[in-house]
């Protein structure tokens, strides 16, 4: 059989498992297992050799992921999550939403927008887009519906913000990528810095200009004294204390991305002892919660390092990007493509699972159309930002349907999220056509 037709076949395959709902975990490893014994055994003009093709599947399976997952850079991944558990546990996300709360409350909408903001400065922390959904929806929520906001907008601008959490720094995806991809991990991070304020300060935008056009959307809230707003801030050092350690050392050069998860995590530990807010209850709480995400994460890269494996060993990859390259359309024409088929995609499956499953395939291609893939990291997990809240999935949706529970109806959540799917295009436009806006951080971090 040709490689080729192999590795499309490969690529469908993984498709129609997710389509019937198979774990993506283990549809890319059955797919990356098969597809290997498959792809080695079959040899022009022989017969089929099962034996040689299972044994060099079952060689790389026992040491390609056991490798992958060994590596130094993957440790950040649990101690981001842990930063982020224990400063949820130790309340900190409670100081940040209501410092925003009091000094956004008197404007139109503006408790819709603190809401903006307490996820923009929880994802500082969190790294997990369905985290923040969660940790915020709890607070957020219930306090927007008690003066009567909309519903729709209530619920809307907080599954949409709760997505900054894959873009902020320090952002999971965005370290995963860094590793598959081989790009410099402290540069991506610093790239999604500036596109996750944008994105909120869009949101952010949208949500005052509506709220000024028809008030009863928003209703503005209580005065606050001033007195008030700035005892309010004085909550917010411990997550501010938390970003400048970990961004600011990753910025300067004085620790790697691991090290400096390192220290956000102990940093976090530290700080909400000192604060007298952690206990064992909480603590091993956020310990089990850390340990649950982590497994779940590593399932899926395990198994797509099986099935980049498996795509490498056909060259496919190799395929479409010499089609890709080929055709007589401007390489922008090729990003747009790319964005369609990721929001589609994006519609029924979860974000870190399309990644992976696409990455094979996709970054050759704009790599070799000479886009930068720091650059595109960003793009791409603003595609991924996009799926986790488009229907008929909309994986931040179902979370916070789960968090708010029958107070708001699920059709009023997808209703109240369209508004923010349109400000999610427009930060999309803006950072292709402009991609300095990516770019200038990670270059005066090579200065």
């Amino acid at each position: 059989m040709d490689s080729g037709l192999l590795g499309g076949l490969g690529l469908l395959s993984m498709l129609i498992l997710v389509a019937l709902r198979v774990p993506i975990a283990f549809g890319m490893a059955t797919v990356g297992f098969v597809g290997m014994i498959l792809a080695v055994g079959w040899r022009p003009g022989r017969e089929f050799d099962f034996d040689r093709g299972f044994d060099a599947a079952w060689g790389y399976m026992s040491f390609e992921p056991f490798s992958f997952i060994a590596n130094f850079p993957i440790v950040a991944v649990p101690l981001f999550l842990l930063m982020g558990y224990v400063a949820y546990h130790a309340g900190f996300t409670r100081d940040i939403y209501y410092a925003a709360r009091v000094w956004l409350s008197r404007l139109h909408g503006g408790l819709a927008m603190a809401s903006v903001a307490g996820c923009a400065m929880f994802a500082a922390v969190s790294g997990s887009s369905l985290a923040t959904a969660a940790a915020m929806g709890k607070l957020a929520v219930p306090e927007m519906l008690r003066y009567d906001y909309d519903k729709g907008l209530a619920a809307g601008v907080v599954a949409a913000s709760g997505t900054l959490g894959s873009l902020i720094p320090p952002s999971i995806l965005m370290i995963l990528y860094g590793i598959f991809t081989e790009e410099s991990i402290g540069q991506l991070l610093l790239a999604g810095l500036i596109p996750g304020i944008l994105s909120a300060g869009v949101y952010m935008g949208m949500v005052y200009v509506r709220c000024r056009i028809n008030p009863e959307l928003g209703p503005r809230a209580e005065t606050v004294a001033w007195k008030d707003r700035v005892i309010a801030l004085k909550g917010t050092w411990s997550i501010i204390a938390l970003f400048l350690i970990v961004m600011g050392g990753i910025y300067l050069g004085i620790v790697t991305p691991t090290e400096a998860a390192a220290a956000g995590a102990a940093g976090a530990f530290i700080l909400g002892f000192l604060a007298r807010r952690l206990n064992r209850a909480n603590t091993w709480a956020s310990l089990v919660e850390t340990v649950r995400q982590c497994a779940n994460i590593f399932a899926l890269v395990l198994g797509a390092k099986m099935f980049v494996g498996f795509i490498a060993l056909t060259g496919v990859a190799n395929l479409i990007t010499t089609w890709a390259s080929g055709l007589d359309v401007p390489p922008i024409m090729v990003i747009l493509t790319l964005s369609l088929v990721f929001i589609v995609l994006g519609t029924f499956m979860d974000p870190l699972g399309l990644m992976l499953v696409t990455l094979p395939v996709v970054t050759p291609v704009v790599s070799d159309l000479g886009y930068d893939l720091v650059w595109f990291g960003v793009i791409m997990i603003k595609f991924l930002e996009i799926g986790l809240i488009t229907p008929p999935v909309g994986l931040n949706c179902f979370i916070l349907k789960g968090v708010v529970g029958d107070s708001i109806r699920l059709e009023t959540i997808f209703k109240g999220i369209l508004w923010f799917l349109a400000m999610d295009v427009v930060t999309l436009a803006v950072l292709i056509v402009w991609p300095e806006i990516s770019l200038w951080l990670p270059t005066l971090m090579l200065r």
